[in-house]
């Protein structure tokens, strides 16, 4: 029990600075955890048969007494988006992998006409017509993924849909990707099947232009990598009609630091 609690509170420590930084507080972070430990334990209940666990169940499997566990069955709902859920970051994901099979497509009329694929072309692909090609237009260039080149035409002007000039996306990003790698080595560390890759490299005694030159080999790998996978993943859901019962999200990292003191 050390162990874990030792693993949990290194994994926790860059969510607490991040969470001191937006200005939470302790009870902020208490009632977050309470909420948390109740929604895992249903989940828990749930892989073992049980469909509808009682408010004893989770109590003692939560350590939360019963009158906490029966305030907050009914939890508020995440007020971030949903990342894999956009209209936004589809479409500018479409429009990337079919820029790097030709360059030419990183800039594209607005509008379908006689000049072959346009940005209403991708748009319409990528969120099945349910959003107006406009609109989209209009979010990825509020996040700084594209800008008009005149009145007609569009380009992109980002590597990956990393919206930065948007607080709320910026933070629904971050919680998703750190969930599921997170999710990931908690798998593999509690023995649950299949094992997944989950892999990393350490290294010390390094100076900053070291640091920076793997950082950028690392982007350019992965920039190849990416258009990989997406066309993969592309042809994978147009054979199953995008009726798949499972999702997936593969990523990448890079972080360096001051080394820490020896003692």
């Amino acid at each position: 029990m050390t162990w874990a609690q030792a693993a949990c509170a290194r994994v926790m420590r860059p969510l607490v600075r991040l969470a001191l930084g937006m200005g939470l507080k302790h009870p902020h972070l208490e009632s977050m955890l309470r909420d948390l430990l109740l929604e895992e334990a249903t989940r828990l209940w749930q892989r073992q048969g049980v469909a509808a666990p009682n408010i004893s169940q989770l109590a003692v499997t939560t350590g939360l007494n019963r009158k906490d566990v029966t305030a907050r069955v009914r939890r508020p709902a995440d007020p971030l988006p949903h990342t894999e859920l956009s209209a936004a970051a589809k479409t500018f994901t479409r429009w990337l992998q079919l820029a790097g099979q030709d360059a030419a497509l990183q800039r594209l009329p607005i509008a379908a006409g006689n000049e072959g694929t346009s940005f209403e072309d991708v748009a319409r692909e990528a969120s099945r017509g349910d959003v107006h090609h406009r609109a989209v237009l209009d979010e990825l260039m509020r996040l700084g993924m594209c800008s008009k080149v005149d009145a007609t035409h569009v380009e992109l002007t980002a590597e990956g849909f990393v919206p930065t000039a948007d607080l709320q996306s910026t933070l629904a990003f971050l919680g998703d990707n750190l969930r599921d790698h997170a999710s990931a080595a908690v798998s593999n560390a509690l023995g649950e099947a299949p094992l997944l890759l989950e892999r990393a490299v350490y290294a010390e005694g390094l100076s900053e232009a070291d640091c920076e030159a793997v950082h950028q080999l690392m982007r350019q790998r992965w920039s190849a990598l990416h258009r990989e996978l997406v066309s993969q993943l592309s042809e994978a859901i147009t054979r199953s009609g995008a009726q798949g019962a499972r999702r997936l999200r593969v990523g990448v990292y890079l972080f360096h630091d001051e080394r820490e003191a020896q003692g």
